[in-house]
């Protein structure tokens, strides 16, 4: 499944960038469409006559199909080819997106949406793979820089992209865009991938192992979507959910251990590298989607700023990862990349803390200045993590290993999101119940406030009050979520020390 090493020292500069070009927009795309919905949900929850809940599932779907399919990337290349399933994937993503666009209903936007995550899962793991295995071993660090920018740039770009393009054109067009960079990919995965040799003898599929990945993935999202709201295990639907996603869950390892073909090779963890990557990508996708996808809301809602406005201010989060990735493609090799791990953590932490200190004057250059910082840090995190993580592994199983830490990345991510809206929604109401008991005309203090603030006596000046309140409540949830990402951020240093520095030039 590997391009021969004689291969790899013929190709030519030209092709090999070329290559990287493909795959870098093809994930691009996939990663992309992460968030560019996130800001026209309101368009579209008008477009389809939709609750808040309802319309919610536009995202989710995405995510929870994607973890999903995820861990059969290595069964299908194995059985079709790799560039066959890239071929397959980027048209069945490229097609259902415009789908997406001519939809008329909620049930058929969220059903290609399936479609669109389904068929877009395949795109990171066969990129990260193709990628390194069109490299030499000491210019991995330099592929997987150049990778993680595209990667990581698209979800920074997706909010802003997408309130432009909702309100110039219309919400459609946050996937009509991917349609012409989709048939880009197409061509070049057809001109330049190598077709890899296919492995007829592993037969069958782990039917029972998807089934119950796919039960116990979903009923955790659901059951994250919906708890807050149904308040938790007061309600007997999450009891029925957790119950699903600890069966499914189960099975799934039980089957991943024990099964002689499973879906998931389960054993890959024994390598301690890999294992405590998987557990770091886990956390950071817990840490690093939520911040991309509650910052539009938190600019436009409180802050007041114009969509085109937000574009910019979000744009040195994404500067700050492009030099990240930049000055790793150029220094990887010469600085252990646990350090490089450590200062990306360090700095997600120092950004959310900042972001902590917030209020409702923040100016644009807090809010940039921290984009930055926050940037670089992720920056300083994904490509390192991901040469640590299949430093040690045997190259005959990268594959599937990328295909289980990208899995896993999307958990985390779905996890994340769904856990920080739960603390921004359980603290905003907290916040806001404990400073409305003060609103009341039997309330001196309230009373006596000067009457430039308070206009006209009545409900009138109460509404008003009513209505800050609000806003300090929203501020302060969105504070609390911060605070809690960068205690997070410090609190997974000490697993860094568990990592092997990998062996110099090894070839892996």
């Amino acid at each position: 499944m590997t391009s021969p090493p004689s291969a790899m020292q013929d190709m030519s500069r030209a092709k090999r960038l070329a290559i990287t070009l493909t795959v870098m927009v093809a994930s691009s795309m996939y990663a992309l469409d992460w968030t560019i919905a996130a800001v026209a949900l309101p368009h579209m929850q008008g477009t389809f006559s939709a609750t808040q809940d309802q319309i919610s599932w536009v995202l989710t779907s995405y995510i929870v199909i994607s973890a999903i399919m995820l861990p059969t990337t290595a069964w299908l290349a194995e059985r079709i080819g790799r560039k066959e399933l890239f071929m397959v994937s980027i048209s069945g993503f490229t097609v259902s997106s415009a789908l997406c666009g001519g939809a008329e209903s909620l049930p058929a936007e969220i059903a290609y949406r399936l479609a669109q995550g389904g068929f877009g899962a395949f795109l990171i793991p066969l990129s990260q793979s193709i990628l390194l295995d069109n490299y030499p071993p000491s210019q991995h660090a330099k592929a997987m820089a150049m990778w993680g920018v595209g990667i990581m740039l698209a979800p920074v770009v997706g909010p802003s992209l997408g309130g432009y393009l909702t309100h110039e054109y219309t919400w459609r067009w946050v996937y009509y865009i991917n349609v012409p960079l989709g048939i880009l990919s197409l061509v070049g995965g057809i001109v330049f991938l190598q077709k890899t040799v296919r492995n007829t003898a592993r037969r069958g599929f782990d039917w029972l192992g998807f089934l119950a990945l796919a039960i116990g993935v979903g009923a955790l999202q659901t059951m994250l979507d919906r708890g807050e709201r149904l308040d938790w295990f007061d309600s007997g639907e999450i009891i029925i959910e957790f119950s699903l996603m600890a069966i499914g869950l189960y099975v799934f390892a039980v089957q991943g251990l024990t099964a002689k073909h499973p879906m998931v090779n389960l054993r890959l963890f024994r390598d301690r590298n890999y294992a405590i990557g998987v557990i770091f990508v886990f956390l950071y996708g817990l840490l690093s989607l939520a911040p991309l996808v509650m910052l539009p809301p938190f600019l436009q809602s409180l802050q007041g700023y114009p969509i085109t406005t937000i574009g910019v201010l979000m744009a040195p989060r994404g500067l700050g990862m492009m030099f990240a990735m930049i000055l790793f493609g150029r220094l990887g090799d010469r600085i252990d990349s646990r350090i490089w791990v450590t200062m990306g953590f360090v700095l997600l932490g120092t950004s959310s803390f900042a972001m902590s200190g917030w209020n409702l004057e923040v100016s644009g250059w807090q809010i940039s200045w921290t984009g930055w910082v926050q940037g670089m840090g992720a920056g300083f995190v994904i490509a390192p993590l991901g040469m640590l993580t299949f430093s040690t592994l045997d190259i005959r199983h990268r594959t599937e290993a990328s295909s289980i830490w990208n899995l896993i990345r999307s958990v985390g991510s779905a996890m994340g999101l769904a856990i920080a809206l739960a603390v921004l929604v359980r603290m905003s109401g907290t916040t806001r119940a404990g400073l409305s008991e003060f609103i009341n005309p039997y309330n001196k203090a309230l009373m006596s406030v000067d009457g430039a603030w308070l206009p006209n006596s009545g409900s009138g000046s109460l509404a008003l009050v009513e209505t800050e309140i609000a806003r300090q409540a929203a501020m302060i949830g969105y504070l609390d979520v911060f605070l809690l990402s960068a205690i997070a951020s410090v609190l997974v240093l000490p697993l860094i020390f568990l990592i092997k520095k990998p062996a110099q030039n090894a070839n892996h």
